[in-house]
């Protein structure tokens, strides 16, 4: 039997077998039981009431009349297969509160990259930053899940730890994630978040105060950008070049700079050694921290790499973010965060008031497939893979659109693409979904209210290599058909 409850009014006498038809209709139109599902109790309704079993008996009865129910012989009430409850709308709240005017935080409305509904089963998604199944060891996470829930790690993600981390994950970023990059920290500098962007709200969190400044790159990413403006008085919005985001007078006054030096979201420009010690360089004149957004590390091309801007700062200036959701999946949501331990003992506190910590069972299952190299047989074969991805899309784009400026070619998951004058990239990603080609328009990258429309990103994370040729034909032939 279903639990079932909801307010009656006594006040209104007789009127209490109306209520119970109508809660019960509310129900049924709303979801929250299904045609062919068994109704509540009668018995153990009338007692939860606290009303007369006949009441609820002679509703019910009224339903059936209705059409809402029907009654089984010997089996009891079940919501009618067909009836027009079923169809019926739900009843809307009166006016209430004015939202609109009481909420204080980001707005439900900002602009997020676009993507079709059911992308996935597009013959041609070109998009970024996805999980690819066939890439992924099922059978070697599947085994790291097993032993998670064996009795020897039972009791190490089966507590609340309230504020703390798994120290075998702890330990795992430590010793073989955070090296690649250069980057050296003890347990105490590190925080386990849900995700990078996680890790981004904590810090703007604690480090935009009201009246403060923010930058970050243009364009850049949308999320980041939206949390900024929410937070902070003003947000600077720096231009990009070929060497990553510009370093000048623009970015004084800024007491946070965000930026993706290594690659640069969207263009995934690699951000020159130049600049990076020029922007370490301004930061220490302006009292400035620097949040640093390493968001995918793995899909680095091959060839000498630049360390992590966290590597070459000497004065605890950098909060380095990585995500451990590009390598192994996006719905695992887990993140990292490092910085000096002051910074990390706050955000520790308020990440304790946000959610405590990441699910045990995650952290756990993570750490064992780090610690077993799963994870680092994964990591090379999806640079392979991408490698691989990456010089087909370069080659079909440079063969079939020889006037297209295409960026990312050096390393990213992706490639960003200015096409030519007059193209609009909302309308070629609409001409490009009528032939199966899905990729993502560009101008929501821009915070400018004048954002440029002829850009749009191609990811290849998900889309075979054999696949990619006549994916950019079709959509250099929707290209055409709308310019």
């Amino acid at each position: 039997m279903r639990e079932f409850l909801f307010p009656i009014d006594r006040a209104e006498g007789g009127a209490l077998q109306a209520q119970i038809r109508a809660a019960l209709e509310r129900a049924v139109a709303s979801g929250a039981f299904a045609p062919g599902d068994p109704a509540p109790s009668t018995r153990r309704l009338a007692e939860a009431l606290g009303v007369s079993r006949n009441t609820v008996s002679l509703a019910f009865q009224s339903l059936v009349d209705q059409g809402v129910l029907e009654a089984r012989e010997r089996s009891g009430y079940f919501i009618a297969r067909r009836g027009p409850a079923a169809a019926a709308p739900v009843a809307p709240m009166g006016p209430g509160i004015d939202w609109a005017g009481r909420l204080a935080g980001p707005s439900a409305a900002f602009e997020a990259v676009p993507r079709p509904e059911g992308w996935r089963a597009a013959p041609f998604p070109f998009i970024y930053g996805q999980f690819d199944p066939e890439l992924f060891p099922i059978a070697e996470w599947r085994d790291a899940t097993r032993r998670a829930m064996g009795r020897r790690w039972l009791d190490e993600w089966t507590e609340d730890r309230y504020a703390e981390d798994d120290p075998m994950l702890i330990e795992e970023i430590r010793r073989r994630i955070l090296p690649r990059r250069g980057v050296a920290a003890d347990a105490g500098e590190i925080l386990v978040t849900l995700g990078a962007q996680n890790a981004l709200f904590l810090a703007a969190a604690l480090l935009l105060p009201a009246g403060s400044v923010a930058a970050m790159e243009e364009p850049g990413y949308p999320d980041a950008r939206a949390l900024f403006r929410a937070r902070a008085a003003r947000t600077i919005l720096q231009p990009v070049d070929e060497d990553g985001m510009q370093v000048d007078e623009r970015l004084r006054g800024a007491r946070l700079i965000y930026v993706t030096p290594s690659h640069q979201h969207p263009s995934l420009v690699s951000m020159s050694l130049e600049r990076r010690r020029a922007l370490l360089a301004l930061a220490e004149e302006e009292d400035a921290v620097i949040l640093e957004d390493d968001y995918e590390p793995e899909a680095s091309a091959a060839g000498p790499q630049r360390p992590a801007l966290r590597a070459l700062d000497g004065r605890g200036r950098v909060l380095y973010a990585g995500s451990l959701s590009k390598s192994m999946m996006p719905g695992l949501r887990l993140g990292f965060l490092v910085g000096a331990r002051p910074f990390i003992e706050e955000a520790r506190a308020l990440r304790r008031l946000m959610l405590r910590h990441p699910p045990g069972m995650n952290q756990r299952v993570a750490a064992l497939f780090m610690a077993a190299r799963h994870h680092d047989m994964l990591l090379g074969r999806m640079r392979r893979a991408l490698a691989a991805r990456r010089s087909a899309a370069v080659a079909a784009l440079a063969a079939a659109a020889p006037g297209w400026r295409v960026s990312g070619a050096e390393g990213g998951g992706g490639l960003w693409i200015e096409g030519p004058e007059g193209l609009d990239s909302r309308r070629l990603a609409a001409a490009a979904l009528a032939r199966g080609v899905v990729i993502e328009p560009g101008d929501v990258f821009f915070g400018a209210r004048a954002a440029p429309r002829r850009f749009f990103r191609m990811g290849f994370s998900v889309i075979p290599e054999e696949r990619i040729g006549e994916g950019v034909a079709r959509l250099v032939a929707a290209a055409e058909s709308v310019i």
